[in-house]
C-alpha cells in the first residue's frame, strides 16, 4: 500500500490529487515554485518542498529537483497531475528507477501513444478506427507524397508525429502547396518537438472532438466511462466540456467502448487514459491517447459517479480492477467551463494579479474545482485556467440552465475573466442545439465577446 505521495504539480489539479488523498487517508508532499508557496494545496499538504524559481524550467519541469524532493520526504509514489511531466516517458522512467510508483502508465507506453505515427499503429491494429491517411512518416519523395495525397483526396493535414497543443498541423487544400508545406510543418516539428517526423492525414471539415475516458490496470483489465464532447474550442484549446456528448446512441457508446477497451488491454496499459477522436457524419476517428488524467475529468465524474483520481492511485498500488463494464451506468448530464485569468475583449490577454474579492456558486448539482481565495495572487508565469465550473443535471437543458445560474452567481474582483463569455456560450442557439463542430465557436467569437 502506498502511504506518502508526492504531487508533482501546481494549482487546481494539485488541490484535486490532494483532496483524493486524503479521503484515502494518504499522506502528501506538495512541492512548488517560489511563486507557489502560497498555493492553497501547499497549505494543506502534510509537507511542502520548493523546487525552484517561478520559471516551470527551472521548477516543475525539474525533474531531479523533483525526485530529490520525495527522497528527503520518503514518498513512496508520484502524482504528475495533467501538463507538465504528466506524459514525459523520461520522467515517468525516472521515477521508477528510482525507487518510486509513478501514478500514471508505464514509460513504453507513454512513449508509444505519445508519438503520432506508433499510436496510430497500434489502435489500428486493435481494431479502433483511424482517420484515412499516410500510415507512417512521410518521407523524402516528393512523388510518392503527392501520390499519397491524391489517393487520400485533398484536403489533407501534415502533423507532427511528436505535436500536440494545436502546434505542428497545416492544412493543404491544393496540390501545388503540398511539398512546401510537408517542409515548413517539419521545419515546425524539429523546433518544437525535436522531432522533424511528420505524417498525412485526410482533414474532416467539421468534425467534432469526441473523447472516451478509460480505466485500466495493466493486469488485462480494462472499462471505459463513456465518453465527453469537448468541441467548443478556441485555438485547439477546449474552453466547454460535456458529458455525455450531445447525439452519441447507447449503441454508438458501446461500440466504440468496447474497441477502446481491446486497444487498452492490448497495450497493455495502467492507468487513467483518454481516446481522442473526432467524429464526423456519424463516424468516430482516433487522432490520439492522453496517457494521464484530463483538465475535464470532473464531467465524467459527475455522470458516472467514480473517484478517476483515487482509482488511478488504487491502480498504482497493483490492486486490479473491481469495476465491472455492466456496473457503470451514465445518468444525467454534466458541463465544464473552464475560467481563465485572461481578456476575451482583448484578444484573450492574461489576466494576473491579486483576487480582491471572491464569491462563489453553490446549490445542488454544482461543483467548483480551483485553487484560488480571497487574497491569492495569480502568477504570471503558469497557464491562465483558474479554476473550474462544473454542473450536473438530469438532463442537458437542465445542466445547462443551472450552469447559467451558476456562472450569474460568480464574482471575481481584482483581474479580468473569461466568465462572461462561458455566460454567452450557455446562452448561445447553437450551443443549446448541441453537436456543433470544433470551429464553431472560433466562427462565433466576434458575435459572443
Amino acid at each position: 500500500m502506498i502511504e506518502k505521495i508526492l504531487i508533482a504539480n501546481r494549482g487546481e489539479v494539485a488541490l484535486r490529487v490532494l483532496r483524493a488523498c486524503k479521503e484515502m487517508g494518504i499522506k502528501t508532499v506538495a512541492v512548488h515554485s517560489t511563486a507557489d508557496a502560497h498555493l492553497k494545496h501547499v497549505l494543506l499538504a502534510d509537507e511542502s518542498v520548493c523546487i525552484g524559481p517561478p520559471s516551470s524550467a527551472d521548477s516543475y519541469l525539474n525533474v531531479p529537483a523533483i525526485i530529490a524532493a520525495a527522497e528527503i520526504t520518503d514518498a513512496e509514489a508520484i502524482h504528475p497531475g495533467y501538463g507538465f511531466l504528466s506524459e514525459n516517458a523520461d520522467f515517468a522512467e525516472r521515477v521508477e528507477e528510482s525507487g518510486f510508483a509513478f501514478i500514471g502508465p508505464k514509460a513504453e507506453t507513454i512513449r508509444m501513444m505519445g508519438d503520432k505515427v506508433s499510436a496510430i499503429r497500434a489502435m489500428k491494429a486493435a481494431g479502433v478506427p483511424t482517420v484515412p491517411g499516410s500510415g507512417g512518416p512521410l518521407g523524402t519523395d516528393d512523388a510518392e507524397n503527392h501520390r499519397l495525397a491524391k489517393e487520400i483526396g485533398y484536403p489533407i493535414i501534415i502533423k507532427a508525429s511528436g505535436g500536440g497543443g494545436g502546434r505542428g498541423m497545416r492544412v493543404v487544400h491544393t496540390e501545388a502547396n503540398l511539398i512546401k508545406s510537408i517542409q515548413l510543418t517539419k521545419s515546425e516539428a524539429g523546433s518544437f518537438f525535436g522531432n522533424p517526423e511528420v505524417y498525412m492525414e485526410k482533414f474532416l471539415e467539421n468534425p467534432r472532438h469526441v473523447e472516451v475516458q478509460m480505466l485500466a490496470d495493466g493486469q488485462g483489465n480494462a472499462v471505459h466511462l463513456g465518453e465527453r464532447d469537448c468541441s467548443m474550442q478556441r485555438r485547439h484549446q477546449k474552453v466547454v466540456e460535456e458529458a455525455p456528448a450531445p447525439g452519441i446512441t447507447g449503441a454508438q457508446r458501446a461500440e466504440i467502448g468496447a474497441a477502446c477497451v481491446k486497444a487498452c488491454i492490448d497495450i497493455n496499459y495502467r492507468g487513467a487514459g483518454t481516446f481522442e477522436f473526432l467524429y464526423e457524419n456519424g463516424c468516430f476517428y482516433f487522432i490520439e491517447m492522453n496517457t494521464r488524467l484530463q483538465v475535464e475529468h470532473c464531467v465524467t465524474e459527475m455522470v458516472t459517479g467514480i473517484d478517476l483520481v483515487k482509482e488511478q492511485i488504487k491502480v498504482a498500488m497493483g490492486i486490479p480492477l473491481t469495476l465491472k463494464q455492466e456496473q457503470i451506468k451514465i445518468t444525467g448530464h454534466a458541463i465544464e467551463c473552464r475560467v481563465n485569468a485572461e481578456n476575451p475583449a482583448k484578444n484573450f490577454m492574461p489576466s494576473p494579479g491579486v483576487i480582491e474579492r471572491l464569491h462563489l456558486p453553490g446549490g445542488l448539482g454544482v461543483r467548483w474545482d480551483s485553487h484560488i481565495y480571497t487574497g491569492y495572487a495569480v502568477p504570471p508565469h503558469y497557464d491562465s485556467m483558474i479554476g473550474k465550473l462544473i454542473c450536473f443535471g438530469n438532463d442537458r437543458t437542465s445542466a445547462i440552465r443551472r450552469m447559467d445560474c451558476a456562472l450569474k452567481e460568480i464574482v471575481i474582483q481584482g483581474i479580468d475573466t473569461n466568465i462572461h463569455l462561458q455566460r454567452e456560450i450557455m446562452n448561445d442557439g447553437g450551443f443549446c442545439e448541441g453537436e456543433r463542430n470544433i470551429h464553431y465557436l472560433e466562427e462565433r467569437l466576434e458575435h459572443l465577446v
